[in-house]
């Protein structure tokens, strides 16, 4: 696919542990051409983690996208209206992030810009990473699955042994989810091994 001319809203909720992981894949959307809007939630910009502080995080997503970070509602509202997203990823999705998303609550940035893409009828892709997944959260990815313009990232179970309820998806395949998404498709496999 072409990417050249293509805007991507790249979200990110609060799953610090696969935020190294995501990183990359960013970067292979700008390196395709695409112009990337980085969104993210609250927690990402205020919570430092053995992971790497909110600092750190805030001056990679700069540093890749040369874009200005989305992080209030009052920012995200007007991504709606001016029908600037071909493709919105919430990449990674927590469990609380998809849990509001399938409830219609919008109370961050990233839910804003997706409710806006949802009404815009475009779409947006979720590459799950919650330790609920196959608790009560299921119940919400299930809901999310079959609702219109919403994708998934293959995802799988990262830890079956220790945590046999925590779903993560291919971090690696969010592109190719996202090039689907724009035709209309959902990637397949969806369900694959990820541990």
């Amino acid at each position: 696919m072409d990417w050249n001319g293509k805007t991507v809203g790249y979200a990110l909720s609060g799953s610090h542990c696969t935020f190294e992981e995501v990183m990359p894949q960013i970067q292979r959307f700008v390196d395709a051409g695409a112009n990337v809007i980085p969104i993210v939630s609250n927690t990402l910009i205020t919570t430092d983690t053995r992971f790497g502080t909110a600092e750190k995080w805030r001056n990679e997503l700069n540093r890749i996208t040369g874009n200005e970070i989305v992080s209030t509602i009052v920012q995200a509202e007007p991504l709606g209206p001016s029908k600037k997203i071909d493709v919105l990823t919430i990449a990674p999705c927590t469990g609380n992030t998809t849990s509001r998303l399938a409830n219609a609550i919008t109370d961050s940035a990233v839910l804003m810009a997706a409710k806006s893409q949802m009404r815009n009828g475009r779409p947006i892709v979720i590459a799950i990473s919650t330790n609920d997944g196959l608790g009560l959260n299921l119940a919400n990815i299930a809901k999310l699955i079959v609702t219109k313009n919403i994708y998934f990232v293959p995802f799988g179970q990262d830890d079956p042994i220790n945590k046999p309820n925590s779903l993560v998806a291919r971090m690696d395949l969010i592109m190719e989810a996202c090039e689907a998404a724009l035709q209309g498709k959902q990637l397949q496999p969806l369900l694959v091994e990820r541990h």
